[in-house]
């Protein structure tokens, strides 16, 4: 078979340099051989190349020098940096400095090939061809120093087919950086596919995955597609991977290793061209140690890791997201935060990160009726999800820690706690008025009070059951 593409190789250890140039020639591809940068830099004076594959350490010029000197003298052909495993600093620096792709030592022939194939294949070439991308804004609201380097590193490693885990507390924007690597990639034109691996019990977690045929076990009436099936061309994100069952990790490898899926009764394997990314708001490492995740999974996920820090270690984003978000829901007109809301967000702990921000934000929104938002508009306290997605604590308890600062404040047309109620009608007090504000609209009431509409019902039942509402129709 013969393929269209000449390929130029620096590396300085002479097995490596046969094991490449036969792998590559047996795929079709026209090899030559250099021992280091110098080298590889008189060989362009001769002639043209397609690609330039080159290892990050070598006597008299590295890759990375090649890379520079290959961008100094303006040459358009891809690079592909070799780079030692555990080196990840060094491929993310690669891609920043313009690779198109990197490949980490060990690796296989086929995984050589199926890279060298991505780099020339007519999407990375028309990507390539496009230059820069025309700014379309990041999607993460953000001036601190941590998260502008999460961004400009997922930004970098887009270009490449490289796994990356995402880590971070719920609510940090885990899934926005799976987006942003997905349409920040030649891939983007192609699905994006989500699949949320904490939703569905294992046995029907593994058909939404992999598809099933007809027939396959009970109930299974039609051929179903499976996820990495519908993602194949693009990328797929498996959020909360963590929640995976160990015997569904062991298939899940084999379809990262040997790149195709096996439908559940299905006799013949598919093969896919899928870029994954994967989420956890988990310690994966200590999972691993404690027998809950295999650790052959976590090195294939573990390839490119991003960790999100949370909106307690960013403050400086407070005031900023807190007027992005209110631009969102009132508008370029949304009226500034006074200053004592502002110190009452920034004191806040946010345990549910920007998504509780957001949450807090739309409340305080609704009911100020579109005017300037006062303190009690925000609801502190009744939102947000801790750090592993358990339920925040009970309203009641948080409606406590509140009760005191706010007894006996001024009357308004907000909930007011007012002094001398216990805990549990306070709570009853302040659910019955986020009724009232949303005219009665269970679903918008649940999310302001940022507990689940089930919560909701039980609390309302529990309401009946104690006294009849003076109300009426306000627990209704």
């Amino acid at each position: 078979m013969t393929r269209d593409g000449k390929i130029l190789i620096a590396d300085d250890d002479p097995q490596m340099q046969l094991a490449m140039k036969a792998t590559l020639m047996r795929a079709g591809y026209d090899v030559t051989v250099t021992a280091n940068g110098v080298d590889a830099l008189q060989a362009l004076d001769k002639e043209t190349f397609d690609l330039i594959i080159s290892d990050q350490r070598m006597p008299e010029m590295g890759g990375q020098e090649l890379l520079a000197a290959i961008q100094k003298r303006e040459l358009a052909m891809p690079f592909i940096m070799i780079t030692a495993y555990g080196t990840i600093n060094q491929a993310v620096e690669a891609m920043q400095l313009g690779a198109a792709d990197f490949i980490t030592k060990p690796f296989s022939g086929e995984e050589l090939e199926r890279v060298v194939e991505r780099v020339l294949s007519p999407e990375s070439r028309a990507f390539r061809a496009k230059g820069k991308r025309q700014a379309k804004g990041r999607p993460i609201v953000t001036n601190d120093a941590m998260m502008i380097r999460v961004l400009e590193v997922a930004e970098a490693v887009a270009r490449s087919d490289a796994t990356v885990l995402v880590q971070g507390e719920s609510g940090t924007g885990k899934e926005l950086i799976a987006r942003l690597i997905h349409t920040s990639s030649p891939r983007a034109q192609q699905p994006f596919v989500a699949v949320n691996c904490a939703a569905l019990p294992d046995t029907l977690l593994e058909s939404e995955l992999f598809g099933h045929e007809k027939g396959a076990f009970t109930g299974a009436q039609n051929r179903k597609i499976g996820k990495f099936e519908l993602a194949h061309g693009g990328t797929i994100l498996l959020d909360e991977i963590s929640e995976m069952e160990l015997g569904l990790q062991a298939k899940l490898l084999r379809v990262l290793q040997e790149r195709e899926v096996d439908r559940i009764g299905g006799r013949d394997p598919i093969s896919i061209d899928v870029r994954v990314v994967a989420t956890t708001n988990r310690n994966l490492e200590q999972y691993v140690r404690a027998g809950n995740f295999r650790a052959d999974l976590y090195y294939r996920l573990n390839v490119i890791p991003l960790t999100l820090p949370s909106l307690r270690q960013r403050p400086g984003d407070i005031k900023l997201l807190a007027a992005h978000f209110m631009r969102q829901y009132l508008g370029d007109k949304s009226p500034p935060l006074p200053d004592e809301v502002l110190r009452a967000l920034q004191q806040h702990s946010w345990p549910g990160n920007i998504r509780e921000l957001q949450n807090a934000v739309e409340r305080a929104a609704i009911l100020s009726g579109g005017g300037t938002p006062r303190e009690a508009d925000f609801l502190l306290g009744h939102g947000g999800e801790s750090l592993n997605e358990a339920p925040a604590a009970p309203l009641a308890a948080q409606i406590e820690r509140e009760a005191a600062p706010t007894a006996g404040a001024p009357g308004s047309e907000s909930l007011q706690i007012r002094s001398g109620l216990t805990v549990q009608e306070m709570e009853r007090a302040l659910i019955i008025e986020t009724l009232r504000s949303t005219n009665n609209n269970r679903t918008q009431a649940a999310k302001l009070l940022g507990i689940s509409i089930r919560t909701l019902r039980n609390k309302l039942h529990e309401y009946r059951c104690d006294a009849p509402d003076p109300e009426g129709d306000a627990v209704e």
